[in-house]
């Protein structure tokens, strides 16, 4: 029987209660730390990799799953004629999606990529509609139509807590690194076009959910709150707070997960992402 299949990759955050409700495929990234390779939620948990991180001689580094691995799903989900849409973390932080795009025009298989242009939960608010639209029986242009809107309507803001990956990765140099440290700065961006773009500097963690507490608010301010999630790299001491303060506006299905180290790689040990998409009423 022809169907539509959803496929993403480890970074959007799913549990395996999604994986199997909405029956959404996820190929896994890789990540190197010293030598080694670890398959993205199969190998190693989130925690685990902290501890890996925090020890090794150099920063771990992220790879995308091979074009061939895309192929080889593609084309037995697409043997019976079946479409497929592949959704993707953004292509500014990762060769996913161009994996995936390549994919696609190797196999047989109908197959539509989509660039999310975001990551973590704000990925996975795309993935789990585009399922729950597939089980409906809504053709793929249905589909692809209201993820569009989707991603006009999410936010996402990425929080750092400790500045050394943004200084390995190359984001910011020493120096500023050094002063922002001294300073206890804690930078907040956004997923701007699917690019990490810096928006404000706080110095503890009360001033950052302060602000993105006063950032939801107005965002959302005569909208419906459609989903709210929150991701963390041991990052509780914001994570808690923030997810406190939203629930007490009625909102009762924040979702709060330890994010992929896939994500932490850039962010670093401490860092929160917190993510939200409305319509309006």
């Amino acid at each position: 029987m022809k169907s539509i299949y959803i496929v993403t990759d480890s970074t959007a955050d799913l549990n395996e209660q999604e994986i199997e409700k909405y029956g959404i495929h996820v190929v896994p990234l890789t990540i190197q730390i010293d030598n080694e390779t670890f398959i993205d939620g199969v190998d190693v948990r989130p925690d685990e990799f902290l501890n890996l991180m925090a020890n090794a001689e150099e920063l771990p580094k992220s790879s995308q799953p091979a074009a061939g691995v895309f192929k080889e799903l593609y084309d037995e989900l697409g043997k019976d004629g079946s479409e497929i849409i592949s959704i993707h973390m953004t292509g500014g932080m990762s060769g996913t999606v161009k994996s995936a795009e390549t994919a696609a025009n190797m196999s047989d298989a109908s197959v539509t990529v989509i660039d999310s242009m975001y990551i973590s939960h704000a990925l996975s608010f795309q993935v789990i509609e585009a399922a729950k639209m597939a089980q409906e029986g809504h053709s793929v242009d249905e589909i692809v139509n209201r993820l569009q809107i989707i991603r006009k309507q999410t936010a996402l803001y990425v929080v750092v807590d400790k500045l050394d990956n943004l200084v390995k990765g190359g984001r910011i140099g020493k120096g500023r690194a050094m002063i922002g440290s001294l300073l206890n700065i804690k930078p907040i961006a956004t997923l701007q076009d699917g690019v990490y773009t810096p928006v404000a500097q706080v110095r503890s963690h009360r001033q950052v959910v302060k602000h993105l507490f006063k950032a939801f608010t107005e965002q959302t301010t005569g909208k419906i709150i459609r989903k709210v999630g929150i991701s963390h790299a041991n990052g509780l001491a914001m994570a808690e707070p923030l997810k406190k303060m939203i629930e007490e506006t009625g909102i009762k299905d924040v979702a709060l997960t330890f994010t992929t180290p896939i994500i932490s790689t850039h962010t670093g040990e401490g860092a929160i992402g917190f993510m939200f998409y409305t319509e309006v009423e």
